[in-house]
């Protein structure tokens, strides 16, 4: 951050999570991962951040968390994906629950959920994305009906990041009948539920991060439901905004782009300018995603800007990677250093980078609709 941002408190904030990352990593703790916010998953690891109080920062003091800003939330978030932590287990109940919840929930929501995100003991998954359905969150097939005070739900999620450990999932499904956007609604689902069944997806790379999740005739609570009846849709959008912005959008190949450039001789020409050349881009883009951090800080929904980092810093990111392996003369897998995992890992992930989250060809209609 420039100096007029980084104040004293955070520039201390910053020295404090960088110390107790580099120990982890010289203590064995855990080896930085490209891309470690999606797949890298250590409760035990998620538990000792929320200790340090590094989990709920920005969740009120009355709901067990700290009551801390965005931009100290936003200093811890680029410390940890720098160092390629795993922080997967709980990083959308930290990024975006906690937030709808806190807009959105009744004072009962909040106080079941919000301390249990602060210090590690709820895990969410996000039931969005159907079969068949591509990048169109909104061809919901799934539906919730009303039985008695309870609810009945059915259907199938699909690409469900974590569900596997997650003790609570966010599900959007069709309550009402009307157009696409309307008649949708929220619903906060405990797990395990006797209803619902988790289907592993295991990815190119071996790990297992995605699920498919079935829902057959699962019975939910009258308190399930997030928010008010049929604007499920527009309770989505808002939370999208923390989700497509913030600075994992343009640092998982971090830890890649840090090695590489480690090792970059000052007379390489060729590989200098093309270290400056993504460092440049990265600092624009950083300054971006701070923006619009500001702006969810001070309640306003920057969705269309939101899209436009997530646009270009995703593209950003695959850039990383395939400059760096150009420039490094080697192939991913064919070696063992700390180097050849992380060019391994950045290789096999890259395709997910505009996929997740929206693809950016929709993300580029949704900013030019914004602009006219």
């Amino acid at each position: 951050m420039p100096a007029a941002v980084e104040t004293p408190e955070l520039r201390e904030l910053r020295a404090e999570v960088r110390q107790f990352l580099r120990e982890s990593i010289d203590n064995g703790d855990f080896v930085p991962k490209a891309d470690a916010w999606q797949s890298n998953i250590d409760i035990d690891f998620s538990r000792r951040l929320a200790e340090r109080g590094w989990i709920g920062m920005t969740i009120p003091t009355e709901y067990g968390g700290h009551g801390r800003t965005a931009l100290e939330r936003f200093v811890v978030t680029e410390e940890l994906l720098a160092h390629g932590a795993p922080v997967a287990a709980h990083w959308i109940a930290d990024r975006q629950m906690a937030p709808s919840i806190l807009s959105h929930g009744t004072e009962e929501q909040k106080q079941k959920y919000l301390p249990g995100i602060a210090c590690a003991e709820r895990f969410f998954a996000i039931g969005m994305s159907e079969p068949d359905s591509g990048s169109d969150l909104a061809s919901v097939r799934t539906r919730a009906t009303p039985d008695g005070d309870r609810w009945r739900i059915s259907g199938t999620k699909l690409w469900t990041t974590s569900a596997h450990v997650a003790t609570n999932m966010i599900v959007l499904a069709r309550t009402d009948e009307g157009e696409r956007h309307e008649g949708l609604s929220q619903f906060v689902v405990d797990l395990p539920n006797p209803g619902i069944t988790i289907n592993p997806i295991i990815t190119i790379d071996g790990e297992h991060h995605f699920n498919e999740v079935v829902f057959d005739d699962a019975v939910l609570e009258p308190d399930a439901l997030l928010g008010t009846r049929g604007a499920g849709w527009r309770q989505v959008t808002g939370e999208l905004a923390n989700e497509r912005s913030g600075p994992e959008r343009l640092l998982s190949p971090f830890p890649l782009l840090a090695a590489w450039g480690s090792e970059v001789e000052a007379d390489d020409a060729p590989a200098t300018l093309e270290l400056g050349r993504l460092v440049s881009r990265l600092l624009v883009l950083r300054q971006m995603s701070l923006g619009v951090a500001r702006q969810l800080a001070a309640g306003r929904q920057p969705a269309v800007e939101a899209a436009l980092v997530k646009d270009l810093g995703t593209t950003f990111e695959g850039d990383v990677v395939e400059t760096v392996r150009r420039m490094a003369m080697t192939e991913p897998g064919c070696g063992s250093t700390t180097f050849d995992t992380l060019l391994a890992d950045g290789v096999r992930h890259t395709p997910a980078f505009t996929l997740r989250g929206g693809t950016n060809e929709v993300l580029r209609s949704i900013v030019a609709k914004g602009l006219g």
